[in-house]
């Protein structure tokens, strides 16, 4: 039968079931599509990593959050990007940033032909972009006069994962959104094979026509039910294990860095990230290469060196094993996968947040208004899955293959044999060009080209062959022109900026006085 989709079930809250809830919803506003979520009373929210990707705000505008409703209800902060300490293991320069801002008139002109061939020593980022001087100086990436959602710098946000559930929860609920909550003991079959509801421990039956599967690593519709095996990407990405802790901060009118601080270790690498009224740190690493014990003693000795007056014994640890991979199919018959049902893997870059967004985005734009369409659909949304899912892992790979520390960890992320193909063969090409728009041209890429100029270069990689300047003269004086610019306007910025944990002060107050005008 050509069933009219007119229910889709949202198995599991947390963020990705919050979000995809709130995104569907604002899809179905005519009242032709009812939307459930099914949730878990034993479940907590993970919250690994709690960084999100500069495509949050459009998903937050979409489904209707204020944003400054927004960053004073999940104790959020402004994110410019990522500082990188201690990856490449050269003893020149062993930091860089990966700022959300493209480089200056990135569009027509490719400022890494004309800074590898000037062999200049001002760091790339800070020479093609002014954001790189901001995120250093934990500046914000905008005036408190500058609209919501609006910038002079690209942002995303650091948040508590636990706290933005909770609102999300609340704003499907305001948008007709319905509520289930209890265990899922059976899952129900049709004639055909799709799924036809699923029975909770309470009793109550759950029937649908879609069925989103947001039930974490279990992945219990789409692993469970329909037994689609997960892709292990553990050959390239060795970091399956994570341990995590809240930090307070040792005063409560601190300095909030703008960006997520990553500082690796012999056998990983370490988050920092600052929210208003605490830090998020934790330890992602290969259990192959270092035991628990170790870990942990790696992560206290770093919180020992970075939060003083803070007692790191009476802290709580948490420890989070992963199976690094995705699913072979992300949407199977009537039912498809969110979050980390669909797959995980180490939360460098915020990859899982932006992958939700994109997932909750083509279910709601291309929600099937019946089953025949939903088999074209489901394709569609495999095959571009896929894709971010691969590109994914080349990108985090990256992080590591240009490296030249010498623990065992990294000098095994450096063998040929752990690089993806595709990967392997970008690097090949890049030795006589640089990364440009033919190397990220889809439209709805994650990472745009620039993002693989920031750690290529940042980690010290070098062309083998000039890659010179064919434009001639004029185009090498059109790219001395914006790189004065991005002086220029580096210094205005740090003039005129205040700090992060300055502006996000002002916007809690005056959504404090909001609310109470209200």
């Amino acid at each position: 039968m050509n069933r009219t989709t007119r229910k889709v079930v949202i198995v599991g809250g947390g963020t990705a079931g919050w979000i995809t809830a709130n995104v569907v919803a604002c899809e179905c506003r005519h009242g032709d599509c009812e939307v459930v979520v099914v949730e878990s009373p034993d479940i907590p929210t993970i919250g690994v990593g709690e960084g999100t990707w500069p495509s949050m705000r459009t998903t937050l505008r979409r489904v209707g959050l204020a944003e400054d409703e927004f960053i004073r209800n999940t104790d959020a902060s402004f994110k410019q990007g990522t500082r990188f300490f201690g990856w490449s293991g050269r003893l020149d320069r062993d930091e860089y940033c990966h700022p959300f801002s493209l480089p200056v008139e990135y569009a027509s002109l490719n400022p890494a032909r004309f800074w590898l061939a000037a062999r200049a020593k001002t760091p790339f980022a800070e020479l093609v972009t002014p954001q790189a001087a901001i995120m250093q100086r934990g500046l914000a990436p905008k005036q408190i006069t500058t609209p919501p959602y609006a910038f002079a710098f690209n942002y995303a946000y650091h948040l508590d994962a636990a706290k933005f559930a909770a609102l999300l929860h609340r704003q499907a609920m305001a948008a007709g959104v319905a509520h289930s909550i209890g265990n899922v003991e059976q899952i129900e079959a049709r004639a055909d094979g799709d799924i036809a509801a699923v029975v909770l421990d309470t009793g109550e039956r759950v029937q649908g026509d879609l069925f989103v599967d947001c039930t974490g690593q279990r992945a219990l519709l789409l692993g469970g039910h329909f037994g689609v095996p997960l892709v292990s990407v553990k050959q390239h990405l060795f970091n399956d294990t994570a341990i995590a802790v809240q930090v307070p901060y040792p005063s409560p009118d601190g300095p909030i860095a703008s960006a997520t601080h990553a500082t690796a270790q012999p056998a990983g690498w370490i988050w920092d990230i600052g929210l208003q009224g605490r830090r998020g740190v934790g330890y992602v690493h290969s259990s192959a290469h270092v035991d628990g014990d170790a870990a942990l003693a790696t992560l206290e000795g770093y919180l020992a060196d970075t939060s003083p007056g803070i007692d790191v014994a009476a802290l709580t640890f948490r420890t989070i094993p992963f199976e690094p991979g995705y699913r072979t199919t992300f949407w199977s018959r009537n039912c498809v996968a969110v979050g980390l049902s669909a797959g995980f893997v180490e939360p460098l870059e915020a990859s899982a947040l932006a992958l939700i967004e994109q997932s909750a985005a083509m279910i709601a734009e291309q929600l099937p208004r019946d089953r025949r369409i939903m088999e074209v659909t489901a394709k569609r949304f495999n095959a571009k899955m896929e894709h971010h899912w691969q590109r994914i892992v080349e990108f985090l790979k990256l992080h590591y293959v240009t490296s030249v520390r010498e623990d065992e960890y990294w000098r095994d992320n450096r063998n040929p044999g752990s690089c993806p193909d595709g990967l392997r063969d970008k690097l090949t090409v890049w030795e006589q060009q640089p990364p440009w728009h033919d190397d990220a041209p889809r439209l709805d890429e994650l990472f745009p080209s620039a993002s693989y100029q920031y750690v290529l270069y940042g980690m010290g990689f070098r062309a083998k062959y000039d890659p010179g300047t064919a434009a001639g003269d004029s185009e090498r004086e059109r790219a001395d022109r914006v790189f004065q610019d991005v002086r220029a306007k580096s210094e205005q910025a740090l003039r005129l900026l205040p700090d992060n944990r300055s502006l996000l002060c002002s916007i809690v107050q005056r959504e404090q006085e909001r609310e109470g005008h209200g």
